[in-house]
């Protein structure tokens, strides 16, 4: 099935393995919480077990270094796509996060992570160059 819209993350190559896990897990739910219409629904097994909904498309990881990051953010930007960010900074909740985003100007964020919705197209731009995550 081809969708209209294309789901992409953008993953900072040089994190460890459990945090690249880790920002696509938070990023992915930032795309679930923006786009309700992305959500499939719920699964259940021929048993009668009833299991939670998934974002019923495919989600296309990408790896990228620093610039890379920062050039998609800004071509994200440039086509009015709002992204869901991810900072290197360390904290213990969502509040801090935004609060430590908010301090930042755009250009001196510590970005690890990306993640966006948009039209195929529009998408394809954003990420021209970068390669899948390996």
């Amino acid at each position: 099935m081809q969708f209209d819209t294309k789901i992409a993350v953008i993953i900072r190559t040089d994190l460890e393995p459990w945090q690249k896990l880790n920002v696509a897990s938070f990023l992915a739910g930032g795309i679930a919480a923006a786009f309700s219409e992305c959500i499939g629904e719920p699964y259940g097994d021929a048993s009668g077990t009833k299991y939670l909904s998934l974002v019923g498309q495919p989600i296309l990881i990408y790896g990228a270094d620093r610039p890379a990051l920062s050039r998609a953010l800004e071509r994200a930007l440039a086509r009015n796509v709002t992204p869901a960010v991810y900072t290197e900074d360390k904290t213990t909740h969502d509040a801090a996060n935004r609060e430590v985003v908010r301090a930042v100007i755009r250009a001196e964020l510590n970005l690890v992570g990306l993640a966006m919705r948009a039209e195929r197209k529009v998408i394809d731009k954003i990420v021209d160059g970068l390669k899948f995550h390996s």
